[in-house]
């Protein structure tokens, strides 16, 4: 019996090809994650701009206040994005008759991202914090 030339993938070349995909998914997978907090992050951005733009048409309604009949108005929306998985809870942290600050917290998976809560506030004052301490370049 003669032994023909068998044609395929031995077990090593195989184990190598599995550590070679194990690597670079160990390289990717967090900078994709990173990438992904980015997004839900510029998503909550934009919401409270959205939000600031509707308190300035408020304050004009109603007498040059942002108040509502003394206390804080309801914002039309709560959460980060408005449909979907919940990524931020918007909302007023402070309010008063010419200032309001506007926070989105992070909720569900985009509590592990870096610049923690999100505020801005009526003079666009724009901050993030992260376990009381300030973080720079989040907005």
């Amino acid at each position: 019996m003669s032994r023909s030339n068998a044609r395929g993938f031995t077990l090593i070349e195989l184990m190598i090809v599995v550590a070679i995909i194990g690597i670079i998914a160990a390289i990717a997978y967090p900078s994709y994650r990173n990438n992904v907090m980015a997004t839900h992050r510029a998503n909550a951005q934009a919401d409270l701009m959205k939000l600031a733009q509707w308190m300035e048409r408020k304050y004009v309604q109603q007498d040059y206040s942002y108040q509502d009949g003394g206390g804080a108005p309801a914002l039309p929306q709560t959460r980060s994005p408005s449909d979907g998985t919940k990524m931020y809870d918007l909302s007023l942290s402070a309010v008063g008759k010419n200032a309001f600050t506007l926070q989105a917290a992070p909720a569900g998976g985009q509590t592990d991202d870096r610049c923690g809560t999100l505020t801005l506030d009526q003079a666009g004052n724009k901050t993030a914090t992260k376990g009381g301490s300030t973080v720079a370049d989040c907005w």
